[in-house]
């Protein structure tokens, strides 16, 4: 008899730029065999100590275009004048094969996945003030000055949202964020439906001995 398989849980994560979303995201998934970031496709340019098809997958913007009319996105959406979107085909495959995934987009991308799976989890990132958020995008130095005052105007827009999300993470002590992070996956995982499925077997015999 063939053993049902644990559906992952797909998680969607997003943070104003700055908010430090992408290196905790790493941590959390750094000891964690079950948890994967998907790749999204973008055709912003690529940033120095990059790589295709591990940061993202870069795309010209005539090939994103192209694969939008094939309805090849989970999501997608236009930020800071960048495409930025997600392979539906392999989210759903790497789920049914029981493993969890994380999305690491935008507010507008996380309310298009919720509308296709209304399933996902929301987890929205903030700094712990908006002197800490400039000083981190400002001390990162990997965008110019312009782009910088672009990102702080857009991230009072960007937090708007966050009561649309499930979870809410302040991000002011790193260990302290990711262990939050931790415990919603930990959290997730022992719901009952997941339960059910992972320990059916034992709940069958529970209830013969009745």
């Amino acid at each position: 008899m063939n053993q049902a398989v644990e559906k992952g849980t797909l998680y969607v994560i997003s943070a104003p730029s700055g908010a430090g979303k992408t290196s905790l995201v790493s941590a959390l998934v750094a000891d964690d065999p079950r948890l994967g970031v998907s790749v999204s496709h973008t055709t912003r340019p690529m940033r120095r100590g990059e790589e295709d098809g591990v940061n993202y997958h870069f795309v010209s913007r005539e090939t994103f275009e192209a694969m939008i009319g094939r309805n090849e996105f989970l999501e997608h959406a236009d930020v800071f004048g960048n495409y930025y979107g997600t392979s539906q085909v392999w989210v759903e495959q790497t789920l049914n094969e029981g493993r969890d995934v994380i999305l690491e987009i935008d507010w507008q991308g996380a309310m298009q996945v919720r509308r296709l799976m209304p399933a996902c989890v929301g987890i929205f990132i903030v700094p712990p003030s908006p002197e800490i958020l400039e000083a981190r995008l400002t001390g990162r130095g990997t965008d110019a000055p312009e782009v910088v005052a672009r990102r702080l105007r857009e991230a009072g827009e960007e937090c708007s949202h966050a009561q649309e999300f499930d979870y809410l993470v302040v991000n002011d002590v790193f260990d302290v964020a990711l262990a939050d992070l931790r415990a919603i996956v930990r959290g997730q995982r022992l719901r009952m439906q997941a339960q059910a499925v992972r320990h059916g077997e034992l709940l069958a015999r529970l209830v013969g001995k009745r």
